[in-house]
């Protein structure tokens, strides 16, 4: 038996919510006014087994914070692995694929364009074929599940599907893709934000694939930040379930993500000769990506340097790495989030629009790992962004968007500073569209 997840525990107030509690996306004491708070997994630390499965929530199905809820309300352990195979065959009937395990192995040949020796290298993983095409998937069928099982329990304010509550989303790419993608599987409807540039070839899927899209031009009475979070928290006090990959918004989306970590670390365990990874480079726009990937390595006991990328154009988070030390470092970030994280003022441009959050709402658990392994951010400037993609296509089979490939362009960033025996692990989050 390992050890299931017991709660929540709010980083920045210490507030405990137990595993057994419905919907609990949000720290008890957050409110509108005061939105500065970020429940964390509490669990405890256990050697990391899969199952064999080719479904990653079922492989680790026991470190799941789902499982550990719906064990709480008495479902047996033939019921969830059911729950996931049902809930997965839906969505397989949309995305034409159900979860599974992603490949994840050395790139040769971009290894040796980058002038790394036989024992280093780069380490990819590949997302691309993952449901709706990206790693986003993952957070939000953690939610899913949650509150599906909260919804059949009897748990939840509606007492029947046709009752159910609009889903709702802030994202113009991938993470709107997915959510509309895994709302469409089990009909249930969904409201997706998005901001008035957005691709109209993106508003195509998203409309076929029967989402209710809202444009969210800024407001003159509109605070700092992005309006499309803004209509997103609207809807969501008016009583839309936030179906976000953000876990200040829900935590739950934490939960699901961790399982691309314990993908990587098991293979590295399993199958890769030699030491463990060195680095580990992942893109950062609102942070919950990066934190899970951190969590799902250190449930292993492997705690590589992690560099969390964002590009110049939009860099809240090694902002609020640079002030960390005068307020007592990165331990005592919780205390002082508005004195280091706050929305960037001026958003410019980047072919990795994919990672444009203003602000880094996840951050906390991210300069937490960077802290525990030593890293630290990494600023990729366009022309790596740009380059990190062309090598990608031309030295790897996969067909990855510039988004997709942030987290490499923050090791060509950070090239020079890196040995060439060094094992380097990147991770290819989405596909181009």
């Amino acid at each position: 038996m390992q050890p299931p997840v017991t709660g929540w525990r709010c980083a920045v107030c210490g507030a405990h919510t137990p595993i057994g509690h419905a919907l609990s996306w949000r720290c008890p004491n957050a409110t509108e006014a005061d939105r500065r708070h970020a429940p964390q997994i509490v669990q405890e630390m256990a050697p990391l087994r899969s199952s064999g499965a080719a479904n990653p929530f079922l492989a680790f199905r026991r470190y799941l914070a789902w499982d550990a809820f719906a064990e709480a309300l008495g479902m047996s352990v033939d019921q969830r692995d059911a729950q996931v195979t049902e809930l997965d065959s839906l969505v397989a009937g949309v995305a034409g694929t159900g979860f599974h395990t992603t490949p994840f192995e050395r790139a040769d040949a971009l290894s040796d364009a980058l002038g790394f020796h036989a024992d280093g290298g780069v380490w990819v993983k590949d997302e691309t074929g993952q449901v709706a095409g990206s790693h986003k998937a993952r957070h939000l069928f953690g939610i899913l599940l949650h509150v599906v099982t909260a919804e059949r329990a009897g748990l939840a304010p509606w007492s029947r599907p046709a009752d159910r509550p609009p889903l709702a989303i802030a994202s113009c790419g991938n993470a709107a893709f997915a959510a509309s993608t895994l709302a469409a599987a089990l009909q249930w409807p969904i409201r997706v934000f998005v901001p008035p540039t957005a691709n109209p070839a993106v508003l195509e899927r998203l409309h076929h694939l029967g989402a209710d899209v809202v444009h969210c031009p800024r407001l003159a009475t509109d605070p700092p930040g992005d309006p499309c979070v803004h209509r997103f928290r609207e809807a969501v006090a008016a009583g839309a379930l936030p179906f976000s990959v953000q876990g200040t918004e829900n935590a739950w989306c934490l939960d699901g993500g961790r399982t691309i970590g314990w993908e990587m670390a098991r293979h590295m365990e399993e199958a890769i000769e030699g030491p463990p990874f060195d680095r580990l480079f992942v893109q950062v726009g609102d942070g919950a990506f990066a934190a899970c990937v951190a969590a799902g390595f250190r449930m292993s006991g492997i705690t590589p340097r992690l560099h969390a990328v964002q590009t110049n154009a939009c860099a809240p988070l090694e902002r609020a790495w640079e002030l960390l030390p005068s307020v007592g470092g990165a331990r005592s970030a919780a205390q002082h989030w508005a004195d280091c994280m706050w929305p960037w003022e001026h958003v410019g441009n980047t072919a990795a629009d994919g990672i444009l959050d203003d602000e880094t709402f996840d951050w906390l658990p991210v300069v937490q790992a960077m802290h525990e392994g030593h890293g630290r951010p990494v600023v990729a400037h366009e022309q790596h962004v740009l380059q990190a993609n062309e090598l990608a296509v031309e030295h790897t089979s996969i067909n990855p968007s510039h988004t997709g490939t942030a987290g490499f362009a923050g090791l060509l960033a950070a090239r020079e500073s890196i040995g060439a025996d060094e094992r380097v692990a990147v991770v290819f989050s989405g596909i181009r569209r």
